[in-house]
Formats: structure tokens, sequence, C-alpha cells
């Protein structure tokens, strides 16, 4: 990350030693020598003793101290068309909050109204324009609160865990059932991330010929096309016609009732041979006895020009 400019943000993978994903998360450059790092919830601890194995294990050399700041700071995301109506609520009103001022992957502190600082950053899991703000932990119970008043002018509203993960599969962004420690960046459509100047842990072994072979399960979007019937996570992915037997050609990992389209959607792990946009397959979900017939489709469903996210 030595090339992340101070006030930005990027989105990165961390990777096994076998060329496996193990999480993902944002970099945010606070200053030259200052960088904030986020992880998936459920890895927050594995995360910290990996990188401090790193550091003290791989990299003894590196003139660079990790701490744990989870319990410092309480963070929220602010996620909709009307984001920076809201913001401009709250943040002092010298603070430029447009596309120019703060672009997409933006990251700087601010100044609130009243004079406290708070974290902003330009970053987005749901697929909506959004940005996430950080304050001291102390003043998290006042900010959320201030926000839900400043916003009720604008129809702010909660959302918690469900209504995320229903946006982040129409959005297709990869999250817990995706990276099970059994994917690598390609298997997720995410090689193109990976650096080709600088070698990296796992960079060796996840050019592996098994990992790189036509049949290695590949990410996909699914929808369903039997009206009445829905999408299960967990379903097991066969071929018209095949008998449904043993592991088939793939699994599905996440599934929402998509509003926006009217019907269930997933995202899937399919064979790569097989996995052909249009193309129909037979999701078996054994433990109520059912089948659906499913169309493989791209895993973004929705404003795949990222249109929103940049509005």
């Amino acid at each position: 990350f030595s090339s992340l400019a101070v006030g930005k943000a990027r989105y990165g993978l961390m990777l096994r030693e076998d060329g496996m994903v193990y999480d993902d998360g944002t970099t945010s450059r606070l200053a030259e020598d200052h960088y904030f790092l986020t992880t998936t919830t459920a890895k927050a601890g594995p995360v910290m003793q990996h990188l401090e194995f790193c550091r003290q294990v791989l990299f003894p050399h590196l003139d660079v101290q990790l701490t744990s700041v989870s319990d410092q700071w309480a963070q929220f995301s602010i996620a909709g068309p009307k984001t920076r109506d809201l913001l401009r609520e709250i943040v002092d009103p010298a603070e430029d909050l447009s596309n120019e001022g703060f672009p997409f992957m933006g990251a700087r502190e601010v100044s609130l109204r009243g004079g406290n600082k708070a974290r902003l950053f330009r970053i987005s899991f749901s697929g909506e324009m959004a940005f996430e703000i950080s304050v001291p932990a102390r003043y998290g119970d006042a900010l959320v609160r201030n926000l839900m008043l400043a916003g009720k002018q604008f129809g702010v509203t909660p959302y918690g865990t469900e209504a995320l993960g229903a946006m982040r599969i129409e959005k297709g962004h990869v999250a817990g059932p995706e990276i099970d420690g059994r994917t690598t960046l390609d298997d997720l459509g995410l090689g193109r991330m990976a650096g080709k100047h600088t070698g990296f842990v796992g960079d060796v072994l996840r050019r592996r010929p098994a990992f790189q072979a036509p049949d290695r399960q590949r990410l996909v979007g699914l929808e369903c096309i039997e009206e009445g019937k829905r999408l299960r996570s967990g379903a097991i992915l066969f071929l018209p016609g095949e008998k449904p037997y043993g592991h088939g050609r793939g699994r599905v990992t996440s599934v929402t009732f998509s509003p926006e389209r009217g019907h269930y959607v997933g995202l899937a792990l399919l064979a790569g041979d097989v996995a052909s946009e249009g193309s129909e397959v037979v999701a078996v979900y054994p433990m109520k006895a059912e089948t659906v017939r499913a169309r493989i489709v791209s895993p973004v469903f929705l404003d795949p020009q990222g249109e929103r996210l940049h509005g």
C-alpha cells in the first residue's frame, strides 16, 4: 500500500500462505505513516493475530507497529441518495462533500458542527452512494442520535445486517459464505487485484495448476426462473437432466429476495466449464426435497457501472 495516497482508501484482500483468500477489507491512509485497516467482523481477531505473525516472523526487519482500535471507535454507515444531505446537517459547512471534494474511496478527518472531529470514509458495502463516519467510542451514542434526529426530514431509517446482506448480494460483493477458506482470488473474479510487480503472501501457491483448471468452481450469479419458488443457500447445483448425486457442479453460497428484481437471486460457486451466462442449472436442496431451476447471470445484479456509488 505504499502507492496509496494520503486521504485515500483501497479495498484489498488477505491471502493465506496456501493461496486461499483469508479475509477482505479496506485500508485507508490517514497520514504518511498512519494506516487504518478494517476487516470482516468474524475475522477481526484472527487477522490481527496473522498480521502480528507476519510482522514478527515473516518480516521482522520492517519498522511497523500494529494496534487494534476496534473498541476505541464507533463507526456508522450512512447509505442512499440523500447521504450527503444528511451529512451536511452534522458536518461543518466548510467541509466539501461533493464528488470533486470528496471522491469515492476518499478518507480524511473532518470537523463536526460543535467542533468535534470525526473520520469520514467514502466507502460502500451496500452498493449505494455511502459514507462511513467514525468517532471516538464515547461519542458514538450521541452521534447516532444526532444522525437520526437530523435525518427525519430525509426519511432516514436504520438498517441492519439482513438488509445489508440483501444489498451486498444484489451488488455481487463477496462475504463470509464466499470467502470460506476454499476460494482463491480467481475463483471470486478478483484476480485482477493481485499485484503484478511485487510478491505477496500466497502469491506463488495461488497459481497452482489445480487452481487454474477449467472445471474449477467460479463465482456466478443465479436468478430463480420458477415463479413462486425460491433459491436456498447451500443448495447443490446440477445441469438439467443430471441425476442429483454427490457434490454436483457447485453450490449456492448466498441468497436473498431482490425487491428490485422481484424474485430470488443468489451467488454461487459453479464449475467454470459449465458456468456460461444464460444457461440453466438445477438447484437441489435435499433437506426440504426442493428442486428449483435457475439461470446463470452476472454476479452483479444491480448498477454494474457503479453509477450509484459515484452519485
